[in-house]
C-alpha cells in the first residue's frame, strides 16, 4: 500500500493506486455499500482515510478468492469470521477440484482406448458419484450377498471392509478398474457366485470355528508378534538370539492356544515345519513352475479384490504372491522355534 499520513485523506485516484484496483471498482464498492468513503464533498469528489484503504485491500484479497459481495458484507459487519468463511469457500474450491480430476480422469481414459458412448457416460458417472455414493453402493452389495446367511455377522464385517477409494485424481487404470467394480457388484451372476462361496467356506462346522469372533480375535492378537519378526528379520537379528527366543515364545505360546495343543518342544518343531511348507507354497512356487499349484487368493470374489488392490494403488493378488515370501518372516520365524525347541528348557511365554 506503501506509506500513509494516518490523518489524511486520499482522493479515489490515489487509493485505486494504493489498493490496485480500478477507480471504477472503488466506486463500485462505495456505491455498493461494501467500503463507503470516509468523506466526499459536495462536489461528488470521494476520500478515503487509511482505514478505508486497508478494508479495500482486504475486499480486493476476499474477491480473488472468490468470495462474494454478500459473504464480504457479512465479514466486514462482523456478521461472520474470517475463519467460517475460508473454511465454507475451501470445501467449494475442493469440490470444484474433486470434479476437474474426475473429468481429467475421463479424458485420459478416453485417449486411451476407443471407448463406447455408453461407457462414457457409465465412466463420468461413476467418477462423480460421491465418496458416500460409491460406499452405499458396496454396503448393498455385502448386505444383499450375506442376507440370511449363517454365518458370523464378524466375518461378513471382515471382508467388507475391503473397499475401494477412489483417489481425487485417479489415473486411468483406477477409474477403469472402478468401472469395472461397479458392473461386477451389480452383476446377479457375481452376487450369487459370492453369496454360495461365502456359505461353503463360513456355513460348515470347519467354517464356522475359523470364521468365530474368538478365532477373529485371536488372529489379530497373532499380527503384531508377526510385525515384530518381520521386524526382527530385516535387522538381521540372529535366529538363537534372547529377542528370537522372546518372539519365538510369544508365538508358540500364541499358536497353541489357537490350536488348543501344548506348547513343547515338538509342538515347536513342528509349526516350524509347517511355516517351511508355507514359505514353499507362497515364495517359491508359482504356476509356471507347477501346473499343479493354485493361488492362496481363491474364491469368486478374486476379482472384486484385485480390482479394489489397484483402486487403491495396492498390490494385486498376482504381485501379493511374488511379495509373500519377502513380507512374512516364514524362514526366519521357523529357525527361531527350532533354535528355542533346541533349547533345554523351551520356556513358556506370558
Amino acid at each position: 500500500m506503501g506509506t500513509v499520513n494516518e490523518n489524511e485523506l486520499y482522493s479515489i485516484g490515489d487509493v485505486a493506486r494504493r489498493t490496485g484496483l480500478s477507480v471504477s471498482a472503488v466506486r463500485y464498492y462505495s456505491d455498493a455499500g461494501i467500503v463507503t468513503p470516509t468523506e466526499q464533498t459536495p462536489a461528488g469528489y470521494r476520500h478515503y482515510d487509511v482505514q478505508a484503504i486497508a478494508r479495500l485491500e482486504f475486499v480486493r484479497t476476499l474477491r480473488e478468492l472468490d468470495a462474494g459481495l454478500d459473504d464480504i458484507r457479512r465479514v466486514l459487519a462482523g456478521e461472520t469470521t474470517l475463519h467460517d468463511l475460508a473454511a465454507a469457500h475451501l470445501a467449494v474450491v475442493e469440490e470444484q477440484t474433486r470434479r476437474f480430476h474426475a473429468r481429467r480422469a475421463v479424458l485420459r481414459s478416453i485417449l486411451r482406448q476407443d471407448t463406447p458412448d455408453g461407457q462414457v457416460v457409465l465412466m463420468h458417472r461413476l467418477v462423480s458419484m460421491s465418496d458416500e455414493d460409491r460406499e452405499r453402493l458396496l454396503d448393498e452389495f455385502w448386505a444383499e450377498v450375506s442376507e440370511g446367511l449363517d454365518v458370523n455377522p464378524a466375518m461378513i464385517d471382515r471382508l467388507s471392509q475391503t473397499r475401494a477409494v477412489l483417489p481425487d485424481d485417479p489415473t486411468p487404470e483406477q477409474l477403469e478398474a472402478w468401472i469395472e467394480l461397479a458392473d461386477l457388484v451389480r452383476d446377479e451372476d457375481f452376487r450369487a457366485a459370492v453369496r454360495s462361496h461365502l456359505r461353503e467356506e463360513y456355513s460348515t462346522e470347519a467354517g464356522r470355528i475359523m470364521s468365530s469372533s474368538s478365532m477373529l480375535d485371536s488372529i489379530d492378537e497373532g499380527t503384531p508378534i508377526m510385525a515384530e519378526a518381520m521386524e526382527a528379520r530385516r535387522a538381521g537379528i540372529p535366529v538363537d538370539s534372547s529377542r528370537a527366543r522372546d518372539i519365538a515364545d510369544r508365538y508358540s505360546a500364541w499358536l497353541s492356544g489357537v490350536c488348543g495343543k501344548p506348547d513343547c518342544p515338538e509342538f515347536r518343531q513342528q509349526s516350524a515345519k509347517q511355516l517351511r511348507i508355507a514359505l514353499e507354497l507362497h515364495g517359491t512356487r508359482n504356476a509356471e513352475a507347477d501346473p499343479h499349484w493354485e493361488s492362496p487368493f481363491t474364491g469368486p470374489h478374486d476379482r472384486y479384490l484385485d480390482l479394489v488392490a489397484t483402486i487403491n494403488g495396492h498390490p494385486t493378488s498376482d504381485e501379493l504372491v511374488g511379495m509373500m515370501a519377502d513380507q512374512v518372516p516364514y524362514a526366519w520365524l521357523a529357525d527361531a522355534l527350532r533354535a528355542s525347541a533346541s533349547s533345554s528348557e523351551p520356556g513358556t511365554a506370558a
